[in-house]
């Protein structure tokens, strides 16, 4: 292939042009060193070899060893590319038990205003964060047990993803709000698809996990934007000991005690009716 200025770049041999053309076929433009060796039927050391010059010669980017990713054509000389950050997530993973959550998680769901430039996983899996193409992946672990309140989500024509439902992304942003940009934006997001709450499983998913802070920020905010019924919030209640959270972790030991919900709130009231007028 050529350059408007008549410079040769990602040149496709026979095999490598075979290769490309059934990725696309099988729409894996996501793809292992088994899907190669599927294809062109080279086995170690040329296996290996073979990808390396199709990474050299940017027709593909590695994603982690033995992951790569076909750079598209119409992007010219460019080396690098992503793709969709939630399908490159998904891939990472493999066949592990995981699920896009936090702030990923309110991005697919609509309850963000600001763009994301980090993806968040939960798994029970070990995994290291890296950054991709200026992307970071953030992996949280979780136990076997707390993976639950999933749903698959479409995120491109034929790309589905599995990610927390609205409710278990509530709670395990009232978890952990560091993955979310903190307990405000967590509100903001509830607020945002307020009309859509099930307040029923914000309630047992909040009882299920078993996590005083969680349960004590949930009736809070339940309770400021008139979400459930009085019953769901006394169960709630009902599983409150005597020991004070703060409402948000990431900032300052600071703010009025309340004792109805046993929360010291660090983020004033007022801040958060005005996050769900808004």
């Amino acid at each position: 292939m050529l350059t408007k200025d008549h410079q040769p770049f990602k040149t496709l041999g026979p095999r490598a042009a075979q290769l490309v053309a059934m990725l696309y076929e099988r729409e894996r433009h996501i793809f292992t060193l088994a899907d190669v060796a599927d294809i062109t039927g080279l086995r170690e050391p040329s296996l290996r070899s073979f990808v390396r010059t199709l990474v050299d010669r940017g027709v593909a980017m590695r994603l982690r060893s033995g992951l790569f990713i076909l750079v598209p054509f119409e992007l010219g000389s460019a080396r690098e590319y992503l793709g969709n950050p939630y399908v490159v997530a998904r891939e990472l993973m493999g066949s592990r038990i995981h699920y896009l959550s936090h702030a990923s998680a309110m991005d697919l769901h609509g309850m963000v205003t600001q763009p994301q430039l980090a993806v968040c996983v939960t798994s029970p899996a070990p995994m290291r964060g890296r950054t991709i193409h200026g992307t970071e992946f953030h992996f949280v672990r979780c136990k076997p047990s707390d993976v639950f309140g999933t749903t698959e989500h479409w995120v491109e024509k034929q790309e589905k993803v599995v990610v927390s439902d609205l409710e278990r992304t509530i709670i395990d942003g009232l978890k952990q709000p560091e993955h979310c940009g903190g307990l405000t934006e967590v509100a903001k997001g509830l607020s945002i698809r307020l009309a859509d709450m099930n307040a029923r499983k914000l309630v047992d998913y909040a009882l299920r996990l078993n996590i005083g802070a969680v349960t004590r920020r949930l009736g809070y905010l339940m309770e400021t934007y008139g979400i459930g019924s009085p019953e769901e919030l006394g169960e709630l209640r009902a599983n409150l000991t005597s020991t004070y959270n703060l409402f948000d972790p990431i900032l300052p030991s600071e703010g009025k005690f309340l004792a109805r919900w046993r929360l010291r709130l660090n983020v004033s009231p007022e801040e958060i009716q005005a996050v769900g007028r808004s």
